[in-house]
């Protein structure tokens, strides 16, 4: 049996749409019928080869959302029928000392959907069911999608600061970002939003969803930040959150890459200020997400494309053409 898909055979070329077999899920796999799929900075990352050593060839994507097709023999939790998400940590060993010390997501032998196991750029994927999400009923395929990465991801960089923090500075207004500050409002919390300068679109569509402030990323915030998420992989932006978080701030890089962090003088850094990056998710983050996300309704901005169309869907993604996220919606 045949189906379509997205193909990275080499980084730095476009995908290519190809006809390729429906895999078969092992005895702890489920095999999942692909309805949405978002599309994800990190992918772009992959494709452009900002990430090494991807599998080759790819099918990328790990926001994935579809409907159980077949169980393995020893899948616990699913049934056909079940609606899915697939995140982007794919398999954890569960025996090495940061599994041990509850650190999954720093796995010494991690594998990751879409990087180096094939994602969601099709219309089948298996997925290790351990990590695999039931979606709440309140958001359907194409709004659910953004939830696996850029919630996910974006969630676990605001656990990083939501206890202590009341003023936060989100840089980079996109797919994550968006997410995150409808958590964040909704628990009482006060965003400052930095988009790139004269970006007002970006910054309307912010307010719109109650940041307090919006500006530039060359602006100072009109009070001094409790801490900053850095969503945008752009380096020098960890020096400007240095400059606008107060004594004991901290500052979030929830991006897997970024370009280089220039130097800056040490006083930025004192007062007990602090730099902090974040690596994948754990399951516990994924759970502790989903039950948010019950109580506080987020409303996903998404931009949707045929899955032939990925390669512009990325490319958009690249210069900044949509508010929100891309979601490729794959045809029955």
């Amino acid at each position: 049996m045949k189906m379509k898909a997205m193909v990275l055979h080499r980084v730095g070329h476009p995908l290519v749409l190809e006809e390729v077999p429906v895999p078969e899920p092992s005895e702890e796999e489920i095999l999942v019928r692909i309805k949405t799929c978002g599309v994800c900075r990190t992918d772009l990352h992959i494709v452009d080869g900002d990430l090494p050593s991807p599998k080759l060839p790819l099918i990328p994507g790990h926001e994935i959302i579809g409907t159980v097709e077949k169980v393995g023999s020893m899948v616990k939790g699913f049934r056909v029928g079940d609606r899915v998400g697939v995140p982007w940590l794919a398999y954890t060993c569960g025996e090495c000392k940061y599994c041990r010390r509850g650190k999954e997501n720093l796995c010494e032998n991690a594998l990751f959907t879409g990087y180096t196991k094939d994602g969601g750029y099709a219309h089948y994927t298996v997925a290790h069911y351990r990590y695999a999400f039931h979606i709440p009923d309140e958001y359907d395929d194409l709004h659910a999608a953004p939830l696996m990465c850029a919630g996910l991801i974006g969630y676990r960089s605001y656990r990083f600061v939501k206890d202590e923090a009341q003023t936060i500075g989100i840089y980079g207004f996109g797919a994550a970002a968006h997410i995150i500050t409808q958590i964040a409002v909704a628990q009482g919390k006060r965003v400052f939003a930095f988009t790139r300068p004269g970006d007002t679109a970006k910054q309307k569509f912010a307010l719109s969803l109650g940041a307090e402030w919006a500006g530039g990323s060359d602006e100072e915030p009109p009070v001094k930040l409790d801490a900053a998420i850095i969503y945008a992989p752009v380096g020098p932006l960890m020096v400007k959150a240095l400059r606008d978080v107060d004594r004991g701030g901290r500052v979030v890089s929830a991006g897997i890459h970024m370009s280089d962090i220039p130097s800056f003088p040490y006083r930025l850094l004192w007062e007990e200020r602090s730099m902090h990056s974040v690596a994948n998710l754990t399951r516990q983050d994924g759970e502790e997400f989903f039950e948010t996300i019950k109580e506080v309704m987020v409303r996903t901005k998404v931009n949707p494309y045929p899955l032939e169309e990925a390669n512009r869907a990325l490319d958009d993604l690249r210069n900044g053409r949509f508010e929100g996220a891309a979601v490729l919606v794959m045809e029955d």
